[in-house]
């Protein structure tokens, strides 16, 4: 079986039951590396994922002796509005879907908002956003596994384990509504509401997320002033569901957001997402969050088994600088609008298809994150086959992800391959080291478990143009027999 790790940006998609793949990207960015609880990552702008195909994305973090050369990654990053804030570049899996416009407002049934409601401590770039269905969506959603978990999250988590579905996500950017006790809570349930009165839906029906400084309660005079304004926002448009993106931004230079179309069941089936996340990010999702719409028709169990799948496969990878935040949430609705035959079983083709492209939206957004992680100047890709199970594909990926000397050498520019042979034989996977093969891009520098020549300065040449064009250094590590 094939398990590829991706740190933001992960693909997967499994293809043999006797080998695992892993993938892994990794960031460079102009800050020490510095080494992080649990093999997973090293550095503040190191991220990691898992997938079924498993993928890990790692950022890394540079040392940066010459100021002089650190180079932005945009020049025009945002203005007070938002205006300027650029896509962020969405690399997905390869598959039976197309990329289409439309991000959370592609999916039949949904509209989008984003406006700024003075929640922001600066500026006036949207802060608020709210996505809706027309229709009782089912819904699922993955949360924090910090024992501090924000008063969005408790909120939520009571919610998913009463009702199978929801018509509307209010996201507020400025403050977390973390740690603020019985208050944050109260002000979390007056906001679900505010807002379910505004559209005439029960409060229950309602969801919240929230990103922002943990400590400070929501600016709930603002956001409920705002609320009206908001919801007259709504419109299924490709410019709202940015402005969705951009309003749950916070340190991202980037938004991200994406859309897809596949044919499922003979039918056209579209599924879109947006999520946010630069810095706090760490395996079990970090500070992110996400939210996924979907047409197609499916029970509300099966839906919540996708998802939790997908997350697994995307962003439960995620690391950048160890810390796991107290809001990470993905919500992914479902408005069955596309028609069809139910989905009520994991076990069908039906089942798998949609899986596959759900995975696929969740990994496109990943990548995105990991690509945007804080200072970051290249992804690190690093692909482990040959592993008798996922796992041990994963646990070698991680291994390379989180050495520092591996990610030291590929800032420098140094293709030390040994770096990478010495982090795979010490993850404690037993695999032969007479089977042991490295590639770095397009260079062969191990087989067989012997070193081969190869052209130093081509290797040289590539780690060094990555860095520069915010590119992506792919690292083939097989420990086994495919």
């Amino acid at each position: 079986m094939i398990s590829k790790y991706l740190d933001t940006q992960f693909h997967s998609h499994a293809t043999s039951t006797k080998s695992c793949t892993l993938q892994l990207f990794a960031h460079c960015d102009q800050r020490r590396t510095k080494e992080v609880p649990n093999c997973y990552l090293l550095n503040r702008n190191t991220r990691l994922w898992l997938s079924s195909t498993v993928f890990i994305t790692l950022k890394k973090l540079r040392v940066q002796r010459e100021p002089q050369n650190i180079r932005p990654r945009f020049m025009t990053v945002a203005s007070a509005q938002g205006d300027d804030l650029k896509a962020a570049p969405i690399n997905l899996p390869d598959g039976p879907w197309i990329q289409i416009p439309g991000g959370v407002t592609a999916a039949r049934g949904f509209q989008a908002a984003g406006i700024y409601g003075g929640l922001r401590a600066a500026g006036e770039k949207p802060d608020l956003a709210l996505v809706t269905c027309e229709v009782d969506a089912v819904f699922a959603g993955t949360f924090t596994k910090n024992l501090m978990a924000a008063a969005p999250v408790i909120y939520c988590k009571q919610i998913i384990a009463d009702h199978p579905t929801a018509r509307a996500i209010l996201i507020n950017a400025g403050q977390a509504n973390a740690a603020t006790g019985d208050a944050g809570y109260k002000d979390a349930w007056d906001c679900a509401k505010a807002i379910a009165k505004l559209i005439d839906v029960r409060p229950t029906d309602v969801l919240l997320l929230s990103t922002g400084v943990i400590g400070h309660r929501i600016k709930k005079d603002a956001l409920l002033t705002a609320l009206p304004r908001l919801k007259s926002s709504l419109s299924q448009s490709i410019s709202s569901s940015r402005a969705a993106a951009i309003a749950i931004t916070t340190t991202d230079l980037v938004t991200k957001s994406v859309a897809i179309e596949t044919e499922i069941g003979g039918r056209v089936v579209k599924l879109g997402g947006m999520a946010k996340g630069s810095g706090m990010i760490h395996p079990n999702m970090a500070t992110m969050l996400s939210v996924v719409t979907c047409d197609a028709s499916i029970e509300a169990s099966v839906w919540r088994t996708m998802l939790l799948t997908a997350v697994n496969r995307s962003f439960n990878q995620i690391t950048v600088d160890g810390d796991t935040s107290t809001n990470d949430t993905v919500i992914a609705l479902s408005s069955g609008l596309c028609g069809g035959t139910l989905i009520n079983d994991i076990a069908t083709t039906e089942a798998h298809q949609l899986q596959n492209a759900l995975d696929a939206v969740l990994q496109g957004l990943a990548k995105s994150v990991a690509w945007d992680g804080e200072g970051a100047t290249c992804l690190i890709e690093v692909l482990v086959t040959g592993g008798e199970t996922e796992t041990a594909a994963a646990t070698v990926a991680r291994s390379v992800a989180a050495s520092s000397l591996t990610k030291a050498a590929i800032f420098g520019g140094d293709p030390n391959w040994g770096r990478i042979a010495c982090a795979a034989g010490y993850a404690g996977v037993d695999f032969d080291p007479s089977q042991l093969q490295i590639e770095l891009g397009s260079l062969l520098l191990m087989k067989d478990g012997q070193p081969l020549t190869f052209d130093r300065g081509e290797a040289q040449n590539y780690l060094k143009s990555a860095s520069r064009s915010h590119g992506t250094v792919q690292i083939i590590i097989s420990i086994g027999i495919l």
